[in-house]
């Protein structure tokens, strides 16, 4: 009989309140613990999701029985924290991103490596309906060659992200809202490598230093010293190919999608804007894919469930699903449950669950990780250095199963 798992969720802000009552549902998880530094906090989401087991640190957690811990803390605390835990025996997920220096990075697949315990990465933009429409398409040669992609991630700091800093970082929240455009690149990133199974080889990016009197990105403010809310980087990729990646949170837009791509083949194309999403061959065939690339989300949602959550973020967090995601894969537990992020928060709990108890690797498994982070943390440099022309190191592909 295979064992249930007990969960252990560290960090209980704005995200984690849509993935704990995935992770009780679940059929194979037997208990969920949480571990939350801020002690009204921690006694709040406890009540609030009938959670037994709290912990007032991540060191507390991993002394604990639990199987894995998921990481929803700060993103410049996750690769340390995810090290710590799987040094510990815990197998993790973690939010995004990664990493956020090389170094990090690099440790991070070799514990991995030295472990052989279960990594996996949040990525939401690898369950899109968009990446996996694509993602078939190129799999079955409809595209050709790659040629050229876009990824963008377009959200201004005034759509939710003041509230969402304020609520993670106290009073000093202007030293972390100030996080560099580049560092947190992966929802962009995935989308392009997600379908051609390639990866990035250099880079030169151009950064825009801002402007706002917000006093946000100012050198003596930012905990990185970084002055470019906006970043945009050119890249080389293996398999010949260009892409192009923004990662922009100053800029005039308020539309869906904020994640959104563009992938071109010798022979076909695919291209995703405010106004649709389209299919277009070189024959000249043309589809509008943008009802069967929409989730429709159920009709009733609980405002109780979303009340910590600024409201200009909250349609994020329920999106319900496509016509293209695979719900036969779903446990029947988790219908009615929140589905957030274009239907993805139900698909990355059931592969997390699914990898370990099958011990087999997650579709954004640690190296597939490192093809997403590492790209983003060498076009920040390029910015840094005036759009300089960088090379991306290779972190290796994951073994074969």
């Amino acid at each position: 009989m295979v064992k249930k798992l007990k969960i252990g969720i560290c960090g209980t802000g704005q995200f984690a309140g849509s993935f704990i009552p995935l992770f009780k549902a679940h059929p194979m998880v037997e208990e969920v613990y949480i571990a939350e530094v801020f002690p009204e906090r921690r006694q709040k989401e406890a009540k609030r999701f009938g959670i037994r087991q709290v912990y007032a640190s991540l060191d507390e957690l991993i002394r604990s029985d639990a199987d894995a811990v998921v990481l929803m803390t700060q993103r410049w605390m996750h690769a340390p924290q995810a090290i710590k835990a799987l040094k510990a025996g815990k197998h993790v997920y973690s939010a995004v991103p990664a990493a956020t220096t090389l170094e990090e990075l690099s440790e991070l697949v070799e514990t991995v490596k030295a472990t052989g315990l279960t990594y996996m990465m949040g990525e939401t933009s690898y369950y899109y309906p968009a990446t996996l429409y694509c993602r078939k398409r190129f799999a079955a040669g409809d595209f050709g060659q790659f040629v050229y992609g876009e990824g963008e991630y377009l959200h201004d700091m005034s759509v939710g992200f003041y509230e969402a800093y304020q609520y993670s970082g106290g009073e000093n929240w202007k030293s972390t809202a100030s996080y560099p455009p580049m560092l947190y690149p992966t929802h962009s990133i995935s989308m392009i490598l997600s379908v051609t199974g390639s990866r990035m080889t250099e880079v030169s990016c151009m950064g825009y230093v801002d402007r706002h009197d917000d006093g946000v990105f100012r050198a003596e403010v930012s905990m990185w010293g970084n002055i470019f809310s906006n970043e945009t980087a050119l890249f080389r990729t293996a398999d010949g190919g260009m892409c192009r990646i923004n990662e922009f949170r100053r800029v005039g837009y308020r539309a869906h999608p904020e994640v959104r791509m563009s992938l071109f083949g010798t022979e076909a194309n695919f291209e995703e804007q405010t106004c649709g999403r389209v299919w277009n061959t070189r024959s000249g065939e043309t589809q509008d894919l943008t009802d069967l690339l929409t989730c429709k989300p159920p009709a009733q949602m609980d405002p109780a469930e979303y009340e910590h959550i600024a409201p200009e973020l909250r349609a994020g967090f329920f999106t319900g699903l496509s016509a293209v995601h695979p719900v036969e894969r779903l446990p029947k537990e988790f219908i009615g449950l929140p589905n957030g992020h274009e239907g993805s928060h139900q698909f990355l709990v059931l592969d997390f669950i699914e990898a370990i108890l099958n011990e087999t690797l997650p579709p954004v498994n640690v190296w597939e990780a490192a093809r997403y982070n590492a790209p983003g943390m060498v076009a920040h440099e390029s910015a840094k250095r005036g759009g300089e022309l960088l090379k991306i190191p290779d972190f290796g592909d994951a073994p074969k199963t």
